[in-house]
């Protein structure tokens, strides 16, 4: 008896040291999600929404009813970066569809014309066939993440993105899985090839807002944290 409860002594203290990692915020970052309130975020130009709320500890997004009434916006940070290290964790609904946008301004009529997209989605059961370019953590519509290994919907990630004057990263649970550099001749050739041909201001920005995007799907995100490089 006594050594099944120092056994269940040890569980419960990992547990709660593994509560206590998950809400805290590395040596150098800043936290941008207070767990509490909707302080430092906003609906995309100001749009009215009603997707977004703070659920148990998380940004959550609520998904797409029948309400013709139902009014839907991206969530973007009220401050702007230009070079950083972002991480979060985050996990979708089955069959879900979200993504998190960087250096995002407000000039476009939605937030993909101007920002680089981390994809999120649900890469086995999304209902449509999917684009290597269009799979979890690909730079979406630019670069795949070939060796991605996203958890199963309903299950959390860990998302690093780090943009360092024009050379930016995309990590996924710990391994790196896209590397690209914004400007160059390489990418200015995806841009003119694909989806941004006709966007001309996609990816030019050097400086803006993290954007969480509302794409119809349930979605959640906490531990926000971001350094400035």
């Amino acid at each position: 008896m006594k050594n099944i409860l120092l056994f269940a002594t040890a569980l419960l203290a990992m547990a709660c040291n593994s509560s206590r990692k998950s809400t805290k915020t590395d040596p150098g970052f800043t936290s941008l999600f207070d767990g509490k309130t909707m302080k430092g975020w906003r609906t995309y130009q100001n749009k009215p929404a009603d997707s977004w709320m703070v659920k148990d500890g998380m940004l959550y997004c609520k998904g797409s009813t029948t309400d013709k009434s139902d009014r839907r916006a991206d969530l973007i940070t009220d401050d702007t970066f230009e070079n950083f290290d972002l991480q979060l964790d985050w996990k979708i609904a089955p069959q879900g569809n979200s993504g998190i946008l960087y250096m995002v301004t407000e000039a476009e009529s939605t937030t993909y014309l101007s920002g680089p997209e981390y994809q999120l989605i649900d890469d086995v059961n999304f209902p449509e066939k999917l684009e290597d370019w269009q799979r979890t953590a690909a730079n979406y519509a630019m670069n795949a993440a070939a060796n991605a290994h996203p958890k199963a919907a309903s299950q959390w990630n860990h998302t690093r993105i780090v943009v360092d004057h024009g050379h930016v990263q995309h990590w996924l649970n710990g391994e790196k899985v896209v590397e690209y550099d914004l400007w160059t001749d390489d990418w200015k050739k995806r841009k003119a090839g694909g989806k941004w041909k006709d966007a001309p201001a996609y990816g030019m920005s050097k400086i803006g807002h993290i954007a969480l995007q509302d794409h119809g799907s349930e979605a959640w995100f906490k531990n926000i944290q971001i350094k400035r490089l």
